[in-house]
């Protein structure tokens, strides 16, 4: 079993990276934001949410929760990227954009995640 879940951890991760290089290439640094981190960021920081609440309730395995964290999860977002691209964004001498994308970083992951992890609670029957 240990092989199984090592290998769909393998392939979430696979899956999710090739989402956030997808994520990349339709949210091209066009504006100065590094939006393409920021999305791959909060969308992370909400399925990580759900996840959470779906492992708290017993609603699904610690198994699956780990591939989807660890690997899905893992795969998709990005903490080097957005800390080399703040760099990169102060180095460019757009400090602001740097301070606003770590600020609404920051934010965005935390609402993300407690709103997905709060919503998921209030589905479920009975909790």
């Amino acid at each position: 079993m240990i092989g199984l879940v090592i290998v769909a951890v393998l392939v979430a991760g696979a899956l999710g990276a090739l989402a956030r290089y997808g994520v990349g290439i339709l949210f091209a640094d066009r504006t100065g934001f590094p939006w393409a981190v920021f999305i791959v960021n909060s969308v992370g920081s909400a399925i990580g949410g759900w996840m959470l609440a779906l492992q708290l309730t017993g609603s699904v395995d610690t198994r699956l929760a780990l591939v989807v964290l660890t690997g899905l999860c893992g795969g998709l977002t990005t903490f080097s990227t957005w800390s080399v691209e703040t760099i990169q964004l102060a180095l460019e001498g757009k400090p602001l954009v740097a301070v606003r994308s770590v600020a609404l970083g920051i934010v965005a992951g935390l609402a993300s995640a407690i709103t997905a992890f709060t919503f998921t609670l209030w589905l479920l029957p009975g909790q």
